[in-house]
């Protein structure tokens, strides 16, 4: 029987690598949850608060970004209030669905059917969008107007659905909005900062009761492994962003979704 401590650094792994590229780390938790058999209320607990590690990666990262939005003194670009202004426009329509719908979608999407189903819808997005992108308009975080947040926030929406990605919605989003991809995924990065620690956090305190002692090392292998590959995976994503383009991601997805669907056939 594989060990909840080993269970812990494979899911860690999972997220880390796969929360800040359009690949879907839900989607993917949630498979790797089923085949590892790891299920039940403790482990969606897990698999929400592991994202902390990822987000603590992102903060690391962009520290100097962060930095700048607590200089409230400043007005322009993407700093001080007006910074902060544009993250929460993008944030409060997905929390807000969030918060409407949450019991709904976890129970109804989260299962191997509708994370293939949105794997591969977001996969056929990414190669149409890619196919027809838009003209660039701006190629830097501070360009960033008060549409581009509320267009990436409405997308950020449609990663509620499990498999979609939420980096890819948003990222995605940046790009229709007119976003070079390096850009796009650079707020796709900030913009995950107050919505996962958001949701991490609140279902944490939800689920302090079904929790014990014996889960701290459970739970802090996660958190300093997902740590670890998210550090790696944003270095790594932006080194690929100036050399190729999404469609690498696009088809990984829809093959991902069709081999989902064979084992689930079978």
């Amino acid at each position: 029987m594989i060990s909840d401590l080993l269970i812990a650094a494979v899911l860690g792994l999972v997220e880390g690598l796969t929360e800040f590229i359009p690949v879907s780390s839900t989607g993917h938790l949630i498979l790797a949850s089923e085949l590892l058999r790891f299920t039940g209320e403790r482990a969606d607990i897990f698999v929400i608060f592991i994202q902390l590690g990822a987000i603590l990666a992102v903060v690391l990262v962009y520290w100097q970004r962060f930095m700048a939005l607590l200089s409230l003194n400043r007005r322009q670009g993407f700093n001080g209030l007006r910074g902060i202004g544009l993250l929460a426009l993008t944030t409060v329509l997905p929390v807000v669905v969030a918060l409407l719908a949450g019991d709904v979608i976890k129970g109804v999407l989260f299962g191997p059917i509708p994370v293939a189903i949105g794997l591969a819808a977001g996969g056929i997005a990414i190669l149409v969008i890619e196919q027809f992108k838009p003209k660039t308009r701006f190629d830097s975080l501070d360009a960033l107007t008060w549409r581009e947040a509320l267009i990436v926030g409405v997308c950020q929406c449609l990663a509620l659905w499990p498999g979609v990605s939420r980096a890819a919605a948003t990222i995605l989003g940046g790009m229709v909005a007119g976003a070079d991809r390096k850009t796009a995924a650079e707020y796709s990065f900030l913009a995950a900062v107050p919505l996962l620690a958001g949701a991490a956090l609140y279902d944490l305190i939800k689920g302090l009761d079904v929790l014990t002692t014996a889960d701290i090392p459970v739970f802090a292998v996660g958190f300093v492994v997902a740590f670890g590959a998210a550090w790696l995976a944003i270095r790594f994503f932006l080194r690929l962003l100036a050399t190729t383009d999404l469609r690498v991601f696009g088809w990984y997805r829809i093959v991902l979704a069709l081999v989902v669907f064979l084992l689930l056939a079978r």
